[in-house]
C-alpha cells in the first residue's frame, strides 16, 4: 500500500528539480573559449601545466554537454517502460564524468613524469595570459552554478572548480619559473593538479556508485528510520525495510509493518499518514508500505524477508 499525504507537506517538493539549463548553456560557450585560449597559450609557452588544464577543459565541455542533455532528459515524465522516469540518467552522467576525470589525472601524471626526465623551456608570459583568462572565467562560472544536491550538476561544478584551481596554480608556477628559472616547476604543478582532480572525482564516483547499488542515501540514518516507524502508535513491528535513492535528493522507502489488533481501513490509513509525515522529515519522500497483522507469515529480519517466510507468533 502506498501512503499518500494529506498533511501540509507536499512530498512532490522532494522530487521537484528546476534544471538550470540556461546556466549550463552559458557555461558551455564560455568553457569553449577557455579551451581555445589555453591550447594556444600552452603551445606558445610549452607549458605542460597549461596544456594539462586545457585537457581538463576538454572534459569539461563533454561533461557540460552530458549534464545539459541528461538534465533535460530527466524532466521526461514516468512511463510504463520507465516507471521512475529518467532521473538516473543524471547519475550515469555523473559517474561518466568522475571516471573521465580520473583517467585525465592519470594521463597528466604520466606526461609530468616524462617532462621531469626531459625538461622543456617555458615561456611564462603566455602562461600568465592564458591561465589568467581561464581563472577569471572559471571563477565566474563556479560561483554562478547552483548545484544543490544534484550529483550530475556537482560533477560539472567539480570540473569547473578543478579548472579554476589549475589556472591559479599555472599563474603561480609562471611567476616561480620567472624568478627561479627552474622548468621542473611546471610538471610538478601538473602532478598537483592531477591529484586535485582525482580526489574530487573519486568522491563523486563513490557517491554515484552508492546510488546505483541502491545503498542507504547519504544523510539518511537507517537506524533512525527504523526507530521512527516503530515509534508510531499502533505499529507493533517493522521488517523488510529498504531505503534507497532514485537520484540525487529523491529518496525512497519500502517496508512491511505489523499493526496492532483488528483495525479498520480508516485506522490503518491514519497510521500510514503519520508514518509518511514522520519520514518526510527524515528526507524520504516516496514511501511504499505493506501493512500486515501479527498472523501474516514473515521473517524476523529487519533488512529483508526470507525466500520462504515463516508464520511469526508474538
Amino acid at each position: 500500500m502506498h501512503a499518500h499525504a494529506e498533511h501540509t507537506h507536499d512530498h512532490n517538493d522532494l522530487f521537484h528539480n528546476h534544471a538550470p539549463t540556461s546556466q549550463l548553456r552559458k557555461a558551455l560557450f564560455l568553457t569553449i573559449s577557455i579551451l581555445i585560449v589555453e591550447v594556444a597559450g600552452g603551445v606558445l609557452s610549452h607549458s605542460l601545466a597549461l596544456l594539462s588544464d586545457a585537457g581538463h577543459v576538454l572534459t569539461d565541455i563533454a561533461a557540460l554537454c552530458i549534464t545539459w542533455y541528461t538534465l533535460n532528459l530527466s524532466q521526461k515524465p514516468p512511463s510504463a517502460a520507465m516507471t521512475f522516469g529518467y532521473h538516473r540518467t543524471g547519475i550515469l552522467a555523473a559517474l561518466t564524468n568522475g571516471v573521465a576525470l580520473i583517467l585525465i589525472a592519470i594521463l597528466i601524471g604520466f606526461e609530468a613524469y616524462r617532462r621531469l626526465l626531459h625538461p622543456t623551456p617555458i615561456v611564462s608570459g603566455w602562461m600568465f595570459v592564458s591561465a589568467g583568462f581561464g581563472l577569471a572565467v572559471n571563477l565566474y562560472l563556479g560561483l554562478g552554478l547552483q548545484t544543490g544536491d544534484n550529483l550530475n550538476l556537482r560533477g560539472a561544478w567539480l570540473h569547473i572548480l578543478g579548472d579554476a584551481a589549475a589556472s591559479a596554480g599555472v599563474i603561480v608556477a609562471g611567476g616561480l619559473i620567472d624568478v627561479t628559472h627552474i622548468a621542473a616547476i611546471d610538471p610538478i604543478l601538473s602532478v598537483l593538479i592531477a591529484l586535485l582532480i582525482a580526489f574530487g572525482a573519486w568522491r563523486l564516483v563513490r557517491q554515484t556508485v552508492n546510488i546505483l547499488l541502491e545503498g542507504t542515501p547519504k544523510g539518511v540514518s537507517y537506524p533512525a528510520v527504523e526507530r521512527t516507524i516503530r515509534a508510531i502508535p499502533g505499529v507493533m513491528d517493522v521488517h523488510d525495510l529498504h531505503v534507497w535513492c532514485i537520484a540525487s535528493g529523491r529518496n525512497a522507502l519500502s517496508c512491511h509493518v505489523i499493526l496492532e489488533g483488528r483495525m479498520t481501513i480508516r485506522d490503518s490509513q491514519a497510521i500510514l499518514r503519520q508514518m509518511e509525515h514522520a519520514l518526510v522529515h527524515l528526507g524520504i519522500g516516496h514511501v511504499t508500505i505493506q501493512t500486515e497483522d501479527a498472523e501474516h507469515p514473515h521473517s524476523d529480519s529487519i533488512l529483508c524477508c526470507d525466500d520462504l517466510p515463516k508464520r511469526h507468533v508474538h
